[in-house]
């Protein structure tokens, strides 16, 4: 029988990661240096794999070609096949990522052969000084855009933001942004692993080389359109669910709890996901099933699950709720 199930995170050590992912998370011993954990990915070379239960030791894969549409939900399939379509993870940035564009579903279908990248991203933790880039700061078009690569002044046109605990922002694919130092963050994006890089700083390797951009490749996939802000303005409140973000790809709520709180999924049609922010929490499924959640994990609830019942312990739980639909 299909019941919540919690999977192995997938560490990626690399250069510019910071050590706040495995205290966050809970393990142990420690490790500095981890950038991101994976924590539900159905990317090739990368696939979760059950953690616990009767079903440990399997593979997200296995689990889609087993239950199909009991996991995923039907209308899910009938949109994204067989494929997992949300890459859920932890970043934690000790220095600034490069510049970054990804396409839309028809350019990289084109392109790669792959789903386009739109995402989003909430501050779990962020150092006084953290920011983050996102959008542009003034009008600009395709051509200045490359101009300001090659001279090294595209950062002079970005909207550049000081960020907190609890900030969010939505990134449709051909939005330019990037992750600043001192940020920690939960993403929620499209299965895809296709990334323009547009600028990195100038910084150099060893042997005075740069890293590959992909100017040209990105000049076409950005959206020029100027916006007043970039940042999801919202209002926290407690027991009850806060839309942080909706659209064709991903619905994403933010639960802060002190008091048990019931959802019916009876006429949703797909999988759910909750990612825990802070405290702990029981979830209580209609088929009996119970599952203990913690700071730092992330749980899938099948498709065919009617009802969950959260019941937070001791001083409450801030989850995040994700689903297609």
């Amino acid at each position: 029988m299909l019941y919540p199930v919690t999977f192995r995170p997938i560490l990626k050590s690399v250069i510019w990661g910071g050590a706040d992912i495995c205290p966050f998370k809970g393990i142990e011993p420690l490790q500095d240096g981890i950038g991101e954990s994976w924590e539900l990915s159905h990317v090739e070379g990368n696939v979760s794999v059950v953690a616990e239960g009767s079903l440990a030791g399997k593979s997200l894969e296995e689990l889609i070609n087993t239950y199909g549409d009991k996991l995923l939900g039907k209308k899910v399939m009938d949109s994204f096949g067989t494929t997992f379509p949300l890459l859920i993870k932890f970043i934690d940035a000790r220095d600034h990522l490069s510049i970054q564009v990804h396409p839309d579903d028809e350019l990289a279908a084109k392109r790669h052969n792959s789903f386009g990248k739109t995402e989003m991203w909430y501050v779990v933790k962020a150092s006084d000084d953290a920011i983050l880039y996102s959008g542009f700061s003034q009008q600009i078009d395709s051509e200045e855009y490359v101009k300001r690569v090659n001279d090294n002044t595209i950062m002079d046109v970005l909207k550049k933001y000081n960020v907190e605990q609890g900030d969010v922002f939505f990134l449709p694919a051909g939005r330019v942004h990037a992750i600043g130092a001192g940020c920690f963050i939960a993403e929620i994006q499209q299965t895809s692993n296709i990334t323009y890089r547009i600028y990195d700083y100038d910084r150099r390797d060893a042997q005075g080389n740069g890293r590959e951009l992909h100017t040209e490749l990105a000049k076409d996939a950005i959206d020029y359109t100027l916006y007043p802000d970039y940042r999801t303005s919202y209002t926290p409140k407690r027991n009850e669910s806060v839309s942080l973000a909706s659209c064709k790809y991903f619905t994403t709520n933010l639960l802060e709890l002190d008091n048990q709180l019931s959802r019916d999924f009876a006429s949703l049609d797909s999988f759910v996901v909750y990612i825990c922010m802070e405290g702990a929490c029981e979830l209580l499924d209609n088929k009996g099933n119970k599952v203990s959640l913690k700071q730092g994990q992330t749980v899938l609830v099948p498709a065919d699950t009617q009802k969950v019942t959260l019941s937070p312990v001791g001083n409450g739980v801030k989850l995040l709720e994700t689903y297609i639909g």
